[in-house]
Parts: structure tokens; C-alpha cells; sequence
């Protein structure tokens, strides 16, 4: 039975990637970054596109596919230079493209509105091509004494044996060798294959299949839609003319007999030398990436979860009873969950370049919207974060992106006044640092006048004349996360009204991590992002405050002290002590627990490279957690990030440090 929504489904999932591929290599392609790289990976996933397309019976999107196809065919050979221009009407077409997939997943019917008119200006530029090839050379063909109607047939036209590999995991083999032979016959002439074409097209084969292909468009074309989704090339042959390829021709055709065209079901026999490598190729393959719905991912991770819970439960039991043999099986069953929950959160982190790769389209859009040249690169791509957490760090990325291009990168004319390149430059790089994430988009821009930013914060009301004269550099810029706050002088489409940094602070601080500016006039400004790569499973230390159980995370923990009475000072409302030579504002909480009674320990938190302490009965050690986000029915609760219960099934809420200093 044919399972369309499966089909569909995986299709748009392979159509993203190949359409992001695209997207991507344009913009490489732009900049000149290794052309005939790009040009080819541009050219592979058109062709996938158009195939894939053509095969679910998407015409519309397979049209505009074509027509793009025709496009890149004459970039990469040469015959069209890659201008602004076609940059921005090739651009235009993928993000249609991306709006032909929407409507697919949403399951709406595709409408030809906006394709039709792209498809118009792409024929032009083919067209124009043709007509100049025609007009430079009429009589090719017959100036050689041969006439137009016989060129083909004595032109000697090449021929390839291919060698190719379905996956042996795909559950559409046939689609597979569909698309291929059709994306092949687009560039040439099959003669034949072995299997049969028949055999192929119903998935009725095993292993490696040769097609045996008549082609003008040389090696590299034929690599290139060879070597597609789940399809592997593992062997091209050297090319043969048509007249001296009799390896290919049945035996009853000799050299002696001059046959008007070859036998038209030519057999190819297999060639020997290439079973070892075939053999190699296909056991290398053997281990394959899979595709697995998030949703089944976070059942199992609220599985894995729950074991977490529950060892913490056979802890406390064995702690109570004392029994030798249960100690044993569950020292054992603790090594096994502890596996599978460092697997399992294995699983779920995703490289951070899932989101990074959008941004090069957001540079380039908003750059050329301001009339500035920029060079933008990144590093670090690789490094893995939790798919929860990457979910909700793509918008705050997106903000930072935008204002360094909008607020700090200067037009060409004031750089080259300033002494500096035309171009700017802007670098996001993202790495590992002991247990977090840290990631950096720094620019070489104007940078960020404290002054400015002093006489802002004045006139909207967001600090005093009287503590703007004597705030620090640090304070002054920490203005720029205060809601509503803008230095841009008149509002546009992507600046000026007050929306961003306040909401990136914030989305910052609900993944538990901090943000961090460093700015100089002149030199440029560098954002820091540090977060944990994942928020579900941390380790806690457990405290009571007022005889109530909390659990505070580890991370923000710098030591649990003693004090005495007469260490602690009162200014205003408020209590400070003097710590190690440090005065700390300190807490008791009571508006959260209740007023407590008289207690000498305190913990000593920090966030952001400040701290702060508050007042707790007792500290029961660190443990291992599972913290859960407040359900909706809750709602927020300022000071609580979210929940977990330990193995005696307790409710107990997670602080949040960041509220409280």
C-alpha cells in the first residue's frame, strides 16, 4: 500500500536539506569561495530537487527546478557569469522553493502565482545564450563537409559505464534508481543497464547496478547525479567513443562489419577487477545514519528520565535496609542507567550549524539593505548542543546577527575614512569550554559609545543624571538589555524599536546561561553567549531553607560558609556580610519559605561574575537531578526555573540564581 503522508513527509525533509545545500553554495558562489565546488553541490541538488519533485508529482515546483537547472548548467560551464543580479533572482527562486515545501507539509495545493513569472526571467537568461550561440556559429556542423542531419551520428559521442549503490537501508530502492536514470537521461542517452530497467524501477535488485550511458557533459556531471541522497558512485568507467567500444557490443558485431547502429539491447558483462572494491565499499557502508521523529526522542528521554528518578528512589531504600546482594545489583543497574542517560543525551545534541548555516542569507540581505560590504565567517559549527536548547537559541542568534551588521559594521565610504578595510568583517564561532557552550559573534565596527549610551539611558528614564555621572563602563552597556532601549537614531525595517537585546537577555538566562559584551569605539564589538549544552539532567546540591527541601544547581554554587551574628550588617532594607574580604548582599528568602529561624550557614552563589548568599538551615550534599519546567497551569514563578523530584518522590523547586543577584 502506498503511504502518501510517509512519502510526503520525507520528502520535504530531503527537500530542505538539498534546498539549504543551494542556498548555502549560492552564497559561496558568490564570493567566489571554491566556484566548481560550489557550482557542482549547487547543480546536485537541483537536479535531486527537480527529480524528487517531478516523481511526487509536484509540476510546479519541478518547472521552477528546471528552469534554475538551465541556469546553473550554463555557470558551471562557463557560458554565464554570476552576477548580483542573477545571485538575487536565484535567491528569490529558492525562497520560493521554500514556500512550495510549507505549503506541502501543510498539505495545501501548490500554486504557480510566483513561480511563473521567476520561470520567465530564468528562461531569459538561457535563451539569451542560445540566440549568441547561434548567431557565432551556423554551419558547425557543415563546415566539416558533414551535413546537419548526420553530425550525431559520426560525432564519436562518449561513452561511461557507471557502477552505482542504492543504500541498502532505503525503503525506496525504487524511487531511487527512477530518479537516477531520469536525472541521467537528462544529460544522455542510457543504452543499457544491468539489471534491466524494468528490475530497477520495481526494486527488484541487490547490490551495485552498472547503467552504461552515451554523454557530452563529461565525468564531472555524471559524478555529480550519481552521487546523491541514499545513491553511491562507486565506479566510473574512462570514456570510449561510440564506433570503439566493442567490450560493450554483442559479440555477433564485428570490427569488419559496418553496422548502421549498435544492437539496441547491448548487454554489459560486469567487470571482474571491480568486485574486491565493490565488496569493501559495501561493508564500509554497513553502519548508516537513521532518521528518528523528536517526538519519540523526548518520549525516551522522559523514560530515561523517570530510571533517574526511580535509582535515586532503590538509593534511599538500600541506604535504609542495608542488604549486601541489593547494593550489588543495583551498584550494577546504576551503571546501566548512567549509560544509557549519557547515550541518550548523546543523542539528542545537534551541531550548532543546523542554525549557524541560515545566518549567511540574514548577512547578506541586511547588508545589502544598508549599503554595506561585509565578510562574515564562522567556526566552531560542529559543536553540539541540545535540541531543546537549539530550539530556542536560533531567534536570539538571529538578533545579534542582525544588529552587528545594522548597528555596527559602518558603510564602506565612513571605514575607508576611518582608516579601516572597505570590507567589515563579522565572526561567529562557537566552542567547548570545560562543561558549557561558548558562543562569540564579534564584528570590527564602530563599537559602542558609553557616552551615548549614558545620555539614552537618561532621557528615557532607565538610570538617574546622578548615577549615570558615576556608572562604570559595564553599567553603562548593561543598559543595552533594558526593555525598550534603542541607540539606533530613526526606526527602520530591522532597527530602532526597542525589541531585541531585552528579549535575547531573557531567553539567554531561561537556557541558565549569560550573556557578555565587550565594545571599543572604534574597534568593534564582541557578544559572548555562555550556556550548558543541555538543561534536563544536572547535578544539584540539596538545602533546606525554613525545614522546605530546594535544590540549587551546582554551577552556581561557590561555597557553603559559616558566619557569625555580628558579621552581618544591615544597609537600608537590606543585609549585607563581609565574606573573605568581600561584602555580599544576602537573603533569607522568607517571601518564598517563610521567616525561618536563626541559622549561621550560608551558600555563597554566583552568576555572571557576581555574587551574592543566602541564609540555609542545613545542606544535605549534591545529587544528580532531573529538573522539569513549570507546567502551564503554574505559570512563571520569579526565583523558581523549574522542578524535580528526588527518589523520595518530593516536590522540590530549582532556584534561579540569575533573579536573585
Amino acid at each position: 500500500m502506498f503511504d502518501e503522508e510517509g512519502y510526503r513527509k520525507l520528502f520535504v525533509e530531503e527537500s530542505r536539506e538539498n534546498h539549504e545545500n543551494i542556498v548555502n553554495n549560492l552564497l559561496a558562489l558568490e564570493n567566489g569561495d571554491e566556484q566548481h565546488v560550489a557550482i557542482d553541490e549547487i547543480f546536485r541538488s537541483a537536479h535531486t530537487l527537480k527529480g524528487m519533485s517531478a516523481s511526487m508529482g509536484f509540476d510546479v515546483m519541478e518547472h521552477l527546478c528546471h528552469s534554475m537547472e538551465d541556469v546553473f548548467s550554463l555557470i558551471r560551464n562557463g557560458r554565464r557569469e554570476v552576477t548580483a543580479s542573477l545571485t538575487d533572482l536565484l535567491l528569490t527562486c529558492t525562497d520560493a522553493i521554500e514556500g512550495m515545501l510549507d505549503a506541502i507539509e501543510a498539505g495545501e495545493t501548490l500554486s504557480d502565482e510566483q513561480s511563473a513569472s521567476l520561470v520567465q526571467e530564468l528562461q531569459a537568461f538561457t535563451e539569451e545564450e542560445e540566440r549568441g550561440e547561434q548567431e557565432s556559429s551556423p554551419g558547425a556542423a557543415t563546415s566539416a563537409g558533414i551535413p546537419p542531419e548526420q553530425a550525431d551520428d559520426v560525432d564519436g559521442r562518449p561513452l561511461y559505464t557507471l557502477t552505482v549503490a542504492v543504500d541498502p537501508s532505503s525503503t525506496m530502492k525504487d524511487v531511487r534508481a527512477m530518479l537516477l536514470l531520469q536525472n541521467l537521461e537528462d544529460i544522455g542517452t542510457i543504452h543499457a543497464t544491468t539489471p534491466s530497467r524494468e528490475l530497477l524501477e520495481d526494486g527488484k535488485f541487490d547490490g551495485p547496478f552498472e547503467i552504461l550511458i552515451e554523454s557530452e557533459a563529461g565525468e564531472d556531471a555524471l559524478r555529480t547525479i550519481a552521487s546523491g541522497t541514499e545513491i553511491s558512485l562507486l565506479a566510473l568507467s574512462a570514456p570510449q567513443s561510440v564506433p570503439d567500444a566493442p567490450p560493450m557490443i554483442p559479440p555477433a558485431v564485428s570490427e569488419e562489419t559496418q553496422a548502421p547502429e549498435p544492437a539496441p539491447e547491448p548487454q554489459i558483462e560486469p567487470p571482474l577487477p571491480q568486485a574486491p572494491r565493490t565488496a569493501k565499499i559495501e561493508k564500509s557502508r554497513e553502519i548508516k545514519n537513521i532518521r528518528v521523529d523528536i517526538q519519540r526522542l523526548d518520549r525516551m528521554m522522559n523514560l530515561v528520565e523517570d530510571l533517574v528518578i526511580n535509582r535515586g528512589r532503590l538509593e534511599q531504600i538500600a541506604k535504609k535496609h542495608g542488604i549486601k546482594e541489593f547494593d550489588e545489583a543495583l551498584s550494577m543497574v546504576g551503571r546501566s542507567v548512567s549509560d544509557l542517560q549519557n547515550l541518550m543525551m548523546g543523542i539528542r545534541m545537534i551541531p550548532l550549524e543546523r542554525i549557524f548555516n541560515r545566518l549567511p542569507r540574514v548577512v547578506r540581505d541586511v547588508a545589502n539593505h544598508d549599503g554595506k560590504v561585509v565578510e562574515f565567517t564562522i567556526e566552531g559549527g560542529e559543536t553540539e548542543l541540545d535540541r531543546s536548547m537549539m530550539d530556542r537559541l536560533s531567534d536570539p542568534l538571529l538578533h545579534l546577527i542582525r544588529n552587528a551588521v545594522n548597528h555596527g559594521i559602518e558603510t564602506p565610504e565612513t571605514r575607508i575614512a576611518a582608516g579601516k578595510p572597505r570590507k567589515g568583517a563579522l565572526q561567529l564561532t562557537a566552542r567547548r569550554d570545560k562543561d558549557n557552550v561558548v558562543i562569540e559573534i564579534e564584528d570590527d565596527g564602530a563599537g559602542i559609545d558609553p557616552e551615548k549610551l549614558q545620555k539614552k539611558g537618561v532621557g528615557k528614564g532607565l538610570i538617574t543624571p546622578e548615577a549615570a555621572a558615576n556608572a562604570t563602563k559595564d553599567e553603562l552597556v548593561g543598559l543595552l538589555f533594558e526593555p525598550g532601549f534603542s541607540t539606533a537614531e530613526t526606526i527602520t525595517d530591522i532597527s530602532g524599536r526597542g525589541v531585541g537585546l531585552d528579549v535575547v537577555k531573557k531567553t539567554i538566562e531561561s537556557l541558565k546561561g549569560t550573556i557578555k559584551v565587550k565594545t571599543e569605539v572604534g574597534r568593534g564589538t564582541k557578544f559572548e553567549l555562555v550556556l550548558p549544552p543541555t538543561m534536563a539532567i544536572i547535578d544539584v546540591m540539596m538545602v533546606h531553607i525554613n525545614s522546605r527541601r530546594c535544590a540549587i544547581p551546582i554551577s552556581n554554587v561557590v561555597e557553603v560558609a559559616q558566619t557569625r551574628p555580628e558579621a552581618i550588617h544591615r544597609i537600608g532594607n537590606s543585609e549585607a556580610i563581609l565574606l573573605r574580604d568581600q561584602t555580599l548582599p544576602m537573603h533569607r528568602l522568607e517571601d518564598m519559605f517563610g521567616r525561618a529561624g536563626k541559622s549561621d550557614t550560608l551558600v555563597v552563589l554566583q552568576n555572571d561574575g557576581r555574587r551574592c548568599c543566602i541564609v540555609v538551615d542545613s545542606v544535605d550534599g549534591q545529587q544528580e537531578v532531573v529538573v522539569k519546567p513549570l507546567s502551564r497551569i503554574a505559570g512563571n514563578c520569579r526565583g523558581i526555573s523549574g522542578i524535580t523530584i528526588p527518589g523520595d518522590g518530593d516536590v522540590v523547586p530549582v532556584l534561579d540564581v540569575s533573579t536573585m543577584i
